[in-house]
């Protein structure tokens, strides 16, 4: 018999009305008066720049990490209609009215609005009570610090949020089976962690198939490796299909990546002749970028015949890596066996193996190297520009070209994408750059050696060739003034976007206004003691747990010793890998570098509570006694956020008597503004 399609269609939805409430109230604390004050904010200087440089698609790289969160700032600026042309110089410079100050503070916003009903959902996928979920809510929600770092153009939340996401998609998912049957990159490791204990648990699990055991790990492998990984390559993607034009960090990528980008380098590469061939004028870069992108250079300077700590020179022409282009970078590429210094007709290639001699183009100096130490570096021999003084000391201005990404014996010298090693004929050592500094009689350029190496290969040894022409003239004036001349023609060389995805990922608080309002990166000192009280009371529970265990005695059951266990790995583990890092960083520490940690805190201080109520506490006075503590805590968070809410949103303006009262502590600065 057909079954006849009932009318009408009823559809029924739960909704959980704590989670929208939160949801709302979350949203309010975060978006309201968003574009006050209208003026930029702390680090809004910073990433503000890089803002810009994605609406004009002009390439930069930032080594604090990959390119989303800032393609998520550029995402609000564009949908803003900001058009880039802001000058980001100064903390408090006024936005003009062409700037949409909510939609560059929108996005990051929304992050720390979402946050709060994640850490809701988040703490009911822990096991923990609604209750108890809710309260882990209320203190992101009332926490003055996130509130302030979600309001501007910060990072901070979109990282926060993120890192909460993805422990909540895990636990979800790992959640669920049991039901039906990069903060950063530490963060993502602790997930590795807990994902690989949960694994190793249910390949022991006798009562799952086979099938089921593979189908959860190939599930766990692809979801916590191959898809994080294909996303951080796509974002990089992105990032360089939409910055294709030259900008103020080109210097620090590689010669080819800088000839892939609309002007700058390209600009004067273009066209350039691929091949290098005898009489070839060059400019040599080192392939290091350590510590500055450098070339290699010579001028009319002479190492000083004896050096402060009384060792002696060769006192030759100095040869250097200079970190400027300059005229002095210009060597030819000379045949030894012929005296020739601009290219024959047809022109003949340098390739693989092959000898040459390299002339510093201005000054006529042969590249020379001999068994005389060079001047910072003792152990390794002095790179000179040779001058015959007679003295018996023969020139040594023999290299042999050796191109280190070559795919065959006899490859031809190429322009730009060939890396290539000048190996010294008469030592074997290798032309290098060492990175040590010069004094004051080098002009502080950079050491230039030749190093023997017995094996492997060492950094600083490769150059390419960045600049290239053909020469034409044989007489040094006629050269100086070629040397001086333009270098543009017109052919386009390419790279891989893989490539450039691997040199990129390689690695190299207060506002003041015109008014009293003043904003302050200050948490809510409450909820910050009640997360370290937290802290040690996990610490010692824990401890206790094992001690008594130990002796034979199971105070709680064992499986709600196991949810204990794991609530520490993901809270107090998250806390340490989110913080632990700073103490070993010698570097400038801000506030919000703690609150990823403090987010991990927020999510044990109600576990914590819990535990003790559910499993510690046995008399219903006791429960009772506990309830009202917990409410009289909920209390004091409330009033403390409300007690700082003026420097948390900057309004209503204090008097400096008002400010006073709020400086709980002499060791906190808040500024009071005298007119």
């Amino acid at each position: 018999e057909d079954v006849m399609l009932q009318l009408p269609l009823v559809v029924t939805a739960q909704v959980d009305v704590v989670l929208l409430l939160v949801s709302v109230l979350a949203l309010w604390t975060r978006l309201s008066r968003l574009s006050y004050p209208n003026s930029v904010v702390f680090d809004e200087v910073y990433y503000g720049q890089f803002v810009s440089l994605y609406m004009k698609r002009v390439f930069f790289i930032d080594d604090s990490g990959p390119p989303l969160g800032h393609m998520i700032l550029a995402a609000g600026a564009y949908l803003g209609g900001f058009d880039g042309n802001f000058v980001w110089n100064r903390i408090g410079a006024e936005y003009p009215d062409s700037v949409s100050v909510w939609s560059l503070r929108v996005l990051p916003a929304l992050c720390g609005a979402l946050s709060v009903p994640l850490v809701y959902s988040l703490s009911l996928e822990l096991g923990l009570s609604y209750i108890s979920a809710l309260g882990g809510a209320l203190l992101f929600l009332l926490e003055n610090a996130l509130i302030v770092q979600s309001r501007f153009m910060l990072l901070e939340s979109v990282l926060i949020f993120f890192t909460l996401l993805a422990l909540f998609c895990y636990l979800r998912f790992h959640n669920t089976q049991h039901r039906v049957k990069y903060m950063g990159l530490l963060s993502y490791l602790l997930l590795l962690g807990v994902a690989s204990v949960h694994t190793w648990n249910l390949i022991g699990d006798r009562s799952l198939s086979h099938l089921s055991v593979c189908v959860h790990a190939v599930c766990r492998l692809m979801c916590l490796v191959l898809v994080p990984v294909l996303l951080y390559v796509f974002w990089f993607y992105i990032h360089l299909s939409l910055l294709h034009r030259s900008g103020p960090h080109d210097q620090l990528m590689s010669s080819a990546f800088q000839a892939t980008l609309e002007g700058g380098l390209s600009r004067i590469t273009q066209g350039q002749p691929l091949e290098v061939a005898y009489g070839s004028q060059v400019t040599l870069r080192s392939s290091a970028s350590n510590p500055v992108p450098c070339w290699l250079h010579s001028h009319k300077a002479n190492y000083p015949i004896r050096y402060e700590n009384g060792r002696g020179s060769s006192h030759q022409q100095q040869v250097t890596c200079y970190p400027f282009k300059d005229v002095n970078n210009w060597w030819i590429i000379k045949d030894p066996l012929r005296q020739e210094l601009a290219v024959g007709t047809p022109p003949r290639p340098v390739r693989h193996g092959d000898v040459v001699q390299l002339v510093h183009g201005m000054t006529s100096r042969f590249l020379n190297s001999h068994d005389v130490a060079a001047p910072m570096s003792p152990h390794a021999q002095e790179v000179s520009g040779y001058i015959n003084y007679n003295v018996s000391m023969a020139p040594q201005n023999m290299w042999t070209v050796e191109i280190s990404d070559r795919e065959s014996d006899t490859e031809v010298w190429k322009t730009i994408l060939s890396e290539v090693r000048l190996v010294h004929l008469n030592t074997s050592a290798v032309l290098k750059l060492s990175g040590a500094s010069l004094p004051d009689w080098g002009f502080h350029q950079l050491e230039v050696i030749a190093e023997r190496l017995f094996s492997g290969h060492s950094s600083g040894q490769s150059w390419t060739v960045e600049e290239h022409r053909y020469g034409t003239s044989q007489e040094q004036r006629e050269r100086e003034l070629e040397l001086h001349s333009p270098t543009h023609i017109d052919v386009t060389r390419k790279i891989s976007l893989w490539a450039k995805f691997v040199e990129c990922s390689t690695p190299n608080r207060k506002t003041p206004n015109t008014n009293t309002a003043q904003i302050h990166l200050i948490g809510n000192p409450v909820s910050w003691a009640i997360a370290n009280m937290s802290l040690v009371a996990y610490q010692l529970l824990a401890v206790i747990h094992l001690l008594r265990r130990r002796r034979g005695f199971k105070d709680i059951p064992d499986d709600v010793w196991r949810r204990f266990v794991f609530l520490g790995a993901v809270c107090v583990g998250g806390w340490s890998v989110n913080f632990v890092p700073f103490l070993l960083m010698e570097k400038t520490l801000f506030l919000y570098h703690y609150l990823p940690a403090l987010c991990h805190l927020h999510l044990l201080t109600p576990a914590v509570l819990e535990h003790i109520h559910s499993h510690l506490l046995s008399g219903a006075a006791q429960r009772r006694a506990m309830a009202v503590c917990v409410l009289a805590l909920a209390v004091s968070v409330v009033l403390s956020y409300q007690n700082f809410c003026p420097l948390t949103y900057g309004s209503p303006q204090l008097s400096a008597s008002e400010l006073q009262r709020l400086k709980w502590r002499e060791s906190w600065d808040i500024l009071y503004r005298r007119h």
